[in-house]
Parts: C-alpha cells; sequence; structure tokens
C-alpha cells in the first residue's frame, strides 16, 4: 500500500512539472497572457503589417498597456485592421498614432501608440487613424541596392 500511494506522489508531482514547463513554454512564446484587468478595444488599418500577430505587445513609452486581439484583412481598402486591446486604466487621446516596430535588429514587432494631443479620449469601438505600417527590411537592403547599381550605372557613362 505505501508503494502505491508514493507512486501518486510521484505522479503527481511529474504533472505539476509538466504544467510548468508548459506554462513558462507558452508565456515565453508569448502565446499565453494571463490579464484579468478590463479592456477597451479600438483599430486601426495598416498598408503593411510585416511580421504582427495577435498577441503581439502593445507599447508606450516602452510599456505594454495592451494587446493586439485580431488581425483581419479589409476587403474594401485592401489594408490590414488590427483590433487593440488597451488596459482600461490607460487612456490616449483621439488623436493618438500607432507605428509597428521591431524589437532589436531581427526580434519581434510590436505596435507602439503615441499620444496625441486631443481633450477626448478613444473609447471602445473607436479608430485610430494615424498609423505607420512596418519596416521591411528586404525592401531597405533592395532599394539600397536598385540605388547603387543606379549611382555605379550613371558614373559609368559620365566622359
Amino acid at each position: 500500500m505505501q508503494r502505491s500511494k508514493n507512486d501518486i506522489w510521484v505522479g503527481l508531482f511529474v504533472l505539476l512539472g509538466a504544467l510548468a514547463v508548459l506554462f513558462l513554454a507558452l508565456k515565453s512564446a508569448n502565446l499565453l497572457t494571463l490579464n484579468f484587468s478590463a479592456d477597451y478595444q479600438v483599430s486601426a488599418k495598416f498598408d503593411n503589417i510585416g511580421g504582427l500577430k495577435p498577441g503581439a505587445a502593445v507599447k508606450s513609452a516602452g510599456v505594454v498597456v495592451g494587446r493586439v486581439k485580431k488581425i483581419e484583412f479589409d476587403g474594401e481598402s485592401f489594408q490590414a485592421r488590427v483590433t487593440l486591446g488597451l488596459q482600461s486604466q490607460n487612456t490616449f487621446p483621439q488623436d493618438s498614432s500607432l507605428k509597428i516596430l521591431t524589437s532589436g535588429l531581427l526580434g519581434e514587432q510590436y505596435l507602439d501608440i503615441v499620444p496625441g494631443a486631443d481633450e477626448k479620449n478613444l473609447v471602445a469601438g473607436d479608430k485610430i487613424g494615424s498609423t505607420q505600417s512596418a519596416v521591411i527590411l528586404e525592401n531597405l537592403i533592395s532599394q539600397f541596392l536598385f540605388n547603387q547599381a543606379e549611382k555605379s550605372k550613371s558614373e559609368s557613362t559620365k566622359p
């Protein structure tokens, strides 16, 4: 009887350890967010969201103030519509703007909200009109190479 009792305790301990490892893996991959405070949802449209994903952080002054809830394609404007869940204790003016930034050189992308100067604050269901799309590294490299090729071509045609 003593042996089966020890087996149960060891099994429970292994199960708790597996759950802890799963929790840490989901939390570090930004797939699990535990937020028990209320939030309000606003939306914005972007021409290009790059690698932005649902669950990505929304930051202001480097502090996480919300999360990306949903990303959809708008067939009418041919833009990406991003729905944000902002923490209710953080209010932003209606003329605030959004930028898609990258953590480090090749890190994950997040949204940066820059507060405006309007007296009215964003409320649930509002749309943020001023947005700046993601900077795509491949586009920058190809533009640089194209400019270098044009420069060398014009220099070779000079007498």
